[in-house]
């Protein structure tokens, strides 16, 4: 499970700000951002039982969002993550809900055949016991491009519409979360209101030193005559945009990459002080519950 950890790692960076002019569209959209504070989600790249694991079990308030990677989304689902997942949907959030647990897939910016990418949805979605234990899919290694005609826009929102239809057919009543990991500011055509590919967005993924010096572009989404801007157009819940940042120096500067988070206009982010080669697998020296409280405090 480890072994991919350049996919989530990548920050996809284009030689140029170019996407086709159907993305221009997107920037119809009109509707305006709420206040709304901050919440916790956080990649756990590890296996069931492991003290990250017992780690966001024990904080309070719990975390709002947990990523699981069973082999990169390619490991049976087995009954003891079913398990860990459902100890870990338990969790109640600063903003009273209970932690949403979602399934890590790759999808190799955008070229792993559907028909794959979809065996690894099913993987988490349809067990043997009929039943929900995860609230969505997590995409990976996604391509921040629009693609030719929005080719590429258009795979990612297929892979959407398969985790609703595939989720509302096991318990209609189920709210689906589909997260797409560009790592790096994503093409406004991605959040054109008829054919958003996801919830939410991982805009930013890199180390502490970037976010606060040279690494942040300038916004969370882009289009070739706009360029960078926030993205709070797409954004009235406040919940479109989630920022991962490993190698945090210590607590003071984790609330510092927290603050800065929701002023980018990030509605989820995760401060660690984990390293490469994967950021993901260990605990944060600090604890969960001093983060979670601290991002309970912003917004």
């Amino acid at each position: 499970m480890r072994k991919r950890t350049k996919g989530l790692l990548a920050l996809l960076f284009s030689s140029a700000l170019a996407v086709t002019a159907g993305s221009s569209s997107a920037t119809a959209a009109t509707s305006t951002a709420t206040t709304r504070g901050l919440e916790i989600g956080v990649p756990a790249y590890v296996w069931p039982g492991d003290p990250m694991l017992s780690g966001l079990q024990a904080a309070t308030p719990a975390a709002s969002i947990v990523i699981l990677n069973p082999g990169n989304g390619d490991t049976a689902f087995t009954p003891a993550w079913q398990a860990q997942a459902d100890t870990l949907r338990a969790g109640t959030t600063a903003a009273g809900g209970h932690t949403k647990v979602i399934g890590y897939v790759h999808t190799d910016n955008g070229t792993r055949p559907l028909a794959d990418v979809e065996a690894s949805i099913d993987n988490y979605l349809k067990t043997a016991d009929g039943k929900l234990h995860v609230d969505g899919i997590f995409f990976d290694v996604v391509s921040r491009d629009c693609g030719t005609a929005n080719s590429t826009r258009d795979y990612y929102f297929t892979l959407r519409q398969y985790v609703q239809t595939a989720m509302n057919a096991i318990d209609p009543a189920a709210q689906d979360l589909v997260v797409d990991n560009p790592g790096t500011a994503i093409a406004d055509c991605y959040l054109d209101p008829a054919h958003r590919t996801a919830d939410t967005f991982v805009t930013y993924e890199g180390s502490y030193a970037d976010y606060t010096g040279g690494g942040w572009l300038g916004g969370n989404v882009f289009n070739l005559t706009s360029g960078y801007y926030s993205g709070a157009s797409f954004d009235p819940s406040g919940t479109s945009f989630w920022h991962l940042v490993y190698n945090v120096p210590d607590e003071p500067r984790m609330r510092t990459a927290l603050d800065t988070a929701f002023a980018r206009g990030a509605g989820y982010a995760y401060a660690t002080g984990d390293t490469m080669p994967n950021p993901w697998d260990t605990a944060p020296s600090w604890g969960f519950t001093a983060e979670t409280s601290h991002a309970a405090t912003i917004g």
